[in-house]
């Protein structure tokens, strides 16, 4: 193109004529299009769209964006940390999320007369409590011109409080509740429950759970979770359940009612190691198996064994509760024995193998020569010299309507139960911890029963006698561990920090500590203590700790690291600093 047609194509341009467009190929005819310039920044722009503005200018002029909310406000609650969804539906959301995106965009007026192109979130301090949003959108200007435009939108993050952490923190609210209850002389059971509702975390819709003398009490504000809770029971624990309803009250406009559910759970009283006497009629229909009999392990059925023969038999809840009955002697009633001579018959089923034992008692040993040979169950574990409890049956009389069925003829003298390991007056700290739950004491009933303090401290110290036992039965059962979970003790590397206390705080769920208030005193679990706190005492036994070192650590068995599990919350920058 020369100087001269690129000069008269200018002209002509300012002269509002039509301008004569060359094409590539000179052999073709020439084109020509209509031009104008824009009105604002004099810029050649098509003038067979009709526009007198061009597309920059365009957007500087013109706001499609009018219209749209810059300022828009979150309702969050601080306990549950969840955000509200209109009308009134509350929604965990973690910050630049996109489930926290999606609510901030439902909460903007006036976005649905544009196209929305894209959404971010623009960083803001989090203790600001603004939450900023960049969005783009597109929208038509004038007819057949489409632009696109971009603005910030700024939350205002407004703490509220919502109805279910309202209802959590006022007393009366809920409306279920389950309450568990076992009548045995010891909570071993309720321990390990404990444990199980922790791990399957079945515990997460309660409002609150009180601790009753005989068992739990979980309160729930819907139905359906309380019904939830009695599936979950009925899944890991023999159990019976009755509902009650409780009219609160009525529209008599609209006949809606408002009730309150109550679900009675009763556990059956037969725990593992107790000593069982069945019916005839139930022993006959259970293939015939012995009358006497040992619970060996309680699951959603009470496993029962003939220490005798290796039989075994499952005792369902239903079959119990149509003929109930009690247990002859618990794991309180258990006497230590010294193994003389153990012979194994070679019969064995799974990991029990059948044995003809020589035992004495531990407290008839350098007094007289009392010696009883038994058939045992625990011939794959006992050797000669070991202690092992079991129950004296030699001359004993329960009173008990069943104990009276049996052919006296046929009971042993002695049936043994586990084995046993020796321990040091003073416990060694264990490697290993458990979570609790933060339970709330029930005052009402305490003050009921009008207890007094030596009272009340003697249920702790019963509680706490207890708890250590289930901690024991831990560490010499493996099979028992794996059904719950285990975590590292902090600092468990430092042998002076291992020594534990009888009594301390009970640890809440979330890491943190809550205590069972009773009036006068605090019902506790197991926790470490200061070095300073117990530094007199530790002295005092440094002799017979060094003494018994050896013996201890050979017999007693320990808890492997690879059943440990580390809690991921509760690490922190401080704690990889020391272990390094």
């Amino acid at each position: 193109m020369s100087y001269q047609s690129a000069f008269g194509m200018a002209a002509a341009a300012i002269n509002g004529g039509a301008v004569p467009l060359v094409s590539v190929n000179e052999g073709q005819p020439q084109q020509t299009m209509a031009t104008v310039l824009c009105c604002n920044c004099g810029v050649p722009i098509d003038g067979t769209s009709g526009l007198s503005m061009c597309y920059d200018c365009i957007k500087l002029s013109v706001d499609i964006t009018e219209g749209i909310q810059r300022e828009s406000s979150l309702n969050f609650c601080r306990n549950c940390e969840r955000f509200l969804r209109p009308p009134n539906q509350w929604v965990s959301a973690q910050l630049e999320s996109r489930e926290l995106l999606a609510l901030c965009l439902k909460r903007l007026k006036g976005l649905g007369k544009v196209r929305l192109v894209d959404a971010s979130f623009i960083w803001t301090e989090p203790h600001s409590r603004r939450i900023k949003v960049k969005l783009t959108v597109q929208g038509e200007a004038f007819a057949n011109t489409i632009i696109q435009q971009s603005f910030e939108v700024e939350y205002v993050v407004v703490a509220t409080q919502c109805p279910d952490c309202a209802k959590s923190f006022t007393a009366n609210t809920w409306r279920a509740t389950v309450q568990i209850r076992q009548k045995v002389p010891h909570k071993r059971t309720f321990f390990y429950l404990e444990q199980l509702i922790l791990k399957h975390n079945a515990h997460r819709d309660t409002i609150s759970i009180q601790e009753t003398k005989d068992g739990l009490d979980f309160f729930y504000s819907q139905k359906n979770h309380a019904a939830k809770m009695i599936d979950f029971l009925a899944a890991v624990s023999p159990i019976r359940s009755k509902k009650s309803e409780e009219l609160i009250s009525m529209d008599t406009h609209t006949s809606v009612r408002s009730y309150k559910f109550t679900y009675s759970v009763e556990l059956v009283p037969i725990c593992k190691d107790d000593l069982v006497c069945l019916p005839k009629k139930l022993a006959r229909a259970s293939g015939n198996i012995a009358q006497l009999t040992l619970c060996n392990r309680v699951g959603n059925a009470v496993h029962l064994l003939d220490p005798q023969t290796l039989e075994t038999m499952d005792l369902q809840p239903a079959t119990y509760w149509r003929q109930p009955f009690t247990t002859l002697a618990t794991s309180l009633n258990l006497t230590e024995f010294v193994v003389l001579d153990i012979e194994v018959t070679g019969v064995e089923k799974g990991k029990m193998a059948l044995a003809d034992a020589t035992v004495a008692r531990s407290s008839d040993m350098g007094r007289n020569d009392n010696t009883y040979y038994v058939r045992t169950h625990l011939g794959g574990i006992l050797h000669p010299g070991d202690t092992v409890l079991g129950y004296f049956l030699s001359n004993v009389n329960f009173n008990h309507e069943l104990w009276d069925t049996l052919d006296q003829s046929k009971v042993p003298d002695v049936v043994l139960v586990k084995k046993s390991y020796p321990r040091k007056k003073k416990n060694k700290g264990r490697n290993w911890r458990l979570k609790r739950m933060a339970k709330e004491y029930n005052e009402m009933e305490d003050s009921g029963n009008s207890m007094s303090s030596k009272q009340r401290q003697i249920e702790q110290d019963r509680v706490e006698r207890d708890y250590e036992l289930f901690l024991q039965e831990l560490e010499e059962d493996p099979e028992l561990r794996s059904t719950i979970n285990l975590y590292k003790q902090p600092n468990s590397q430092n042998p002076a920090r291992q020594r534990l206390p009888k009594a301390s705080k009970m640890e809440g769920i979330e890491g943190g500590e809550a205590h069972i208030d009773t009036g006068d005193h605090k019902m506790a679990g197991i926790e470490s203590m200061d070095m300073d706190h117990t530094k007199d005492s530790e002295d005092e036994d440094a002799e017979d700790d060094d003494s018994d070192d050896d013996s201890y650590e050979g017999s007693l068995p320990e808890v492997g690291l690879n059943e440990l599990l580390d809690e991921i919350d509760e690490l922190t920058l401080e704690d990889g600093y020391h272990e390094e």
